[in-house]
Formats: C-alpha cells, sequence, structure tokens
C-alpha cells in the first residue's frame, strides 16, 4: 500500500490543529473516536506528523493519515487531501522477474 506524504512539512496539519483548538494529544484522542476499531493513532505519531525538525516523519499509512485528516475533518471541514498527498505514480516500466518460459 501506498504511503502518503505531508504537506508542506506538515504546516497545514499545525494550522488545523491550531484551528480545531487541538493539542497532539487531543488529536490523538479524537482518532480513537472516528477510528472503527477504537484504536486511533498515538500520539507519538501525531507528533512526528504534526512536527518539525530530526523527529518529524514525511511519510505515513493510508490508515493513519485517513484517521488524522478524518479528526480534524469532524472539527474544522479539512479535507484529508489538504493534509495529505499521494506518492507520485512509479514511472518505473522495468520487469521484475523473468517469467518461466525465459528461464535458460
Amino acid at each position: 500500500m501506498p504511503k502518503l506524504h505531508r504537506k508542506d512539512d506538515g504546516r497545514p496539519i499545525r494550522a488545523a490543529m491550531a484551528r480545531a483548538g487541538l493539542s497532539i494529544p487531543q488529536l490523538a484522542e479524537a482518532t480513537k473516536r472516528v477510528d472503527p476499531a477504537g484504536k486511533g493513532v498515538s500520539a507519538s505519531t501525531v507528533g512526528h506528523l504534526a512536527g518539525q525538525g530530526k523527529t518529524a516523519r514525511d511519510r505515513c499509512e493510508l490508515t493513519t493519515a485517513w484517521l488524522v485528516a478524518e479528526a480534524l475533518h469532524q472539527e474544522t471541514n479539512a479535507p484529508l487531501q489538504d493534509l495529505f498527498a499521494m506518492p507520485s505514480p512509479s514511472t518505473s516500466n522495468i520487469e521484475r522477474s523473468t517469467p518461466d518460459a525465459d528461464e535458460e
């Protein structure tokens, strides 16, 4: 599954959090409410996505991005596309394996 990239070094996430009045732990708690499994996203992961500097992460799983975006959307109406970007499609067209018929 492709990983999503946070936009603009996490600025849109931080801006949406500020508009919603949510801290990192509060946003993590809000992800539990929108997660059908009730698990949510850890405060540590939210901090990595919203943060800056050495501990920041630019990529995350689709599920993580969806939960963070959905929790923020509940408060700010910010859609996933405003916070995260899909990676560009692969331009690689190199065949990675050899069909059985071509083996010598």
